[in-house]
């Protein structure tokens, strides 16, 4: 078969499978520094939990997609410089993001997280990196489960409008 053949990661990336890879580590520094701000902002126990375990996920992201960019030549995006713990008191009431509006925002997040990594799986031709993204799939699917259930126990959940009553169908 040529150059497409044997061991996927001897196989050259091509530029989408590049961008993908190179945009997940970037998307992912990003989480780490927005979900290390929530913690310092987050009250729920609960929610902390989830926060914390986003926070190991973007991480466990930043280091594979990174490692896989060095292999490949390509020059990752530079990392954020970490944020320093606050106590939530010291944070002033008007500039204190609430426990429902992390959740959704992480919620949010997760969902996107999804799509980018279907789009990463459907494009890729290297099956490393196709079951890389399918990793990365099946875990943000579990988080945002245990987003969407804390949101309804906690009654954060704001639904769509909801069809309660359905017209006659004749």
């Amino acid at each position: 078969m040529g150059i497409l053949s044997g061991n996927p990661k001897n196989e050259p990336m091509h530029y989408g499978e590049i961008y993908s890879v190179w945009q997940c580590s970037m998307v992912a520094k990003g989480a780490v520094s927005c979900y290390q701000a929530f913690m310092n902002h987050a009250g729920d126990k609960d929610l902390k939990k989830i926060l914390d375990d986003l926070l190991d996920q973007a991480k466990l992201e930043i280091k594979e997609c990174d490692a896989l960019l060095t292999e490949n030549g390509i020059a990752p995006a530079p990392t954020l410089p970490e944020r320093p713990p606050v106590k939530l008191e010291d944070i002033p009431a008007g500039a204190r993001f609430t426990d429902p509006e992390i959740a959704a925002k992480a919620a949010a997040d997760t969902a996107l997280g999804l799509v980018a990594a279907s789009q990463t799986m459907g494009q890729s031709i290297r099956e490393d990196i196709g079951a890389l993204f399918s990793k990365y799939h099946a875990t943000k699917t579990a988080l945002g489960l245990r987003i969407l259930q804390l949101t309804k126990e906690k009654g954060w959940l704001i639904p769509p409008p909801l069809q309660v009553k359905r017209p006659d169908s004749e």
